[in-house]
């Protein structure tokens, strides 16, 4: 079966997406049937430049930067169409050439105009203007970038979820996910996490406690609540420490912020980590903290620590809620109080945040299971297709 993936961002773009599309991609294309013949010819597209990453290490077939004619010709040769997010060109061709159209869902495009699910510039958690007709808000919502844009936000937003009313399948990582979104032919599959059965290992637990953060800072990712959180725990006397892993625009900001509040001794600004580097940092922690104010369908960094077996505490968000399940703190978002509350309650109690530490990662491997999400997308072409030639 010839599969066309599509995602508008890949390597060497670093993101939850481009981690999700490479591993599925990287899988289907290692399925054989029983007398060894591969059962699916990948070939993924991406608007994103190669730059120094070599193709050539893929498992798959990679075109970067088609040409609409390209594009055009890629899906009319293709059997599956399936699209990272609802991308409205190869979502139209897709259907314009009579495909099977799988759209995997990684935000909120269907049902708002800046895919978030906030609203701006403050970045607020948007109760559902747009679903609930509430146009006017929308447009004014997105006014920063002109009202012509925000104009051209909302109409699109209508032309995505008509497109998508019509695919073959619409696939969410999260079940709440899919109540958000309400469209027809929804199936949920939890994204799925490399992983091998051997615990990691983590180090001795540091004193003081070392609070991790591990994200993009941005407003969204609610940094700031961490750090009033923090100075209600060192106004009772609890010592800790943060490290805050990432970076993006809000960092200047957020350290000035730190400095203010007379937290910059506690706090340490690691920058973006990967690999090695990033296991070493965490293996210290005592918890991650996931903060969000809104904008999240699935929380790869809260199921990717709960595979380190670390406790984490997260905001109580509707994906974070069902990754944790039973194996981790949420607390009401943007409450700092709440939230450290929470934090006492583990650092308080260094055996409950091992139990919770364990408790989490038999999840993460149950609930995240790879194999079974990549089986999972293969039934979703399979049926597609089949429904496509009956």
């Amino acid at each position: 079966m010839k599969l066309l993936v599509y995602s508008h961002y890949f390597a060497p773009s670093v993101g939850g997406v481009e981690s999700i599309v490479s591993s599925l991609a990287s899988g289907l294309a290692g399925m054989r049937d029983s007398n060894g013949v591969p059962q699916f010819e990948i070939t993924l597209v991406t608007q994103t430049p190669a730059g120094i990453y070599d193709d050539r290490g893929n498992a798959f077939r990679t075109v970067r930067k088609p040409s609409f004619a390209q594009l055009w010709q890629l899906v009319r040769s293709s059997d599956i169409v399936h699209v990272a997010g609802p991308a409205l060109a190869p979502l139209f061709l897709g259907l314009l050439e009579r495909k099977p159209v799988v759209v995997e869902h990684h935000g909120f495009q269907t049902i708002c105009p800046n895919g978030q699910l906030l609203i701006e510039p403050a970045g607020a958690p948007c109760p559902g203007h747009f679903m609930a007709g509430r146009h006017v808000k929308c447009l004014r919502c997105n006014s920063e970038q002109g009202w012509l844009g925000s104009g051209k936000l909302w109409l699109l937003t209508f032309v995505r979820r008509f497109l998508c009313a019509h695919v073959a399948a619409n696939i969410t990582p999260t079940e709440w996910l899919g109540g958000e979104l309400h469209l027809p032919q929804s199936t949920t599959i939890p994204h799925g996490l490399e992983t091998t059965e051997a615990a990691p290992r983590l180090e001795p637990r540091r004193v003081p406690p070392i609070l991790a953060f591990q994200g993009r800072l941005v407003t969204t990712k609610g940094v700031r609540i961490l750090f009033e959180a923090a100075r209600i725990l060192r106004e009772q006397g609890q010592p800790l420490e943060l490290l805050i892993i990432g970076d993006g625009p809000e960092r200047d900001s957020l350290e000035r912020f730190a400095r203010e509040a007379k937290l910059d001794v506690q706090v340490r600004f690691a920058g973006r980590l990967d690999g090695a580097q990033l296991n070493a940092a965490l293996a210290q922690s005592s918890v991650v903290v996931v903060p969000s104010l809104g904008g999240e369908v699935f929380g790869l960094v809260v199921a990717e620590n709960m595979l380190r077996a670390l406790p984490v505490v997260a905001s109580d968000l509707g994906a974070f809620v069902e990754v944790l399940g039973d194996a981790g703190f949420t607390f009401r978002t943007g409450d700092a109080a709440a939230l450290a509350a929470a934090l006492s309650r583990l650092l308080e109690d260094p055996s409950l945040a091992v139990r919770l530490g364990q408790r989490a990662r038999e999840r993460a491997l149950d609930f995240c299971n790879n194999i079974r999400m990549i089986e999972a997308h293969a039934r979703v072409y399979r049926d597609a297709y089949a429904a496509a030639k009956a």
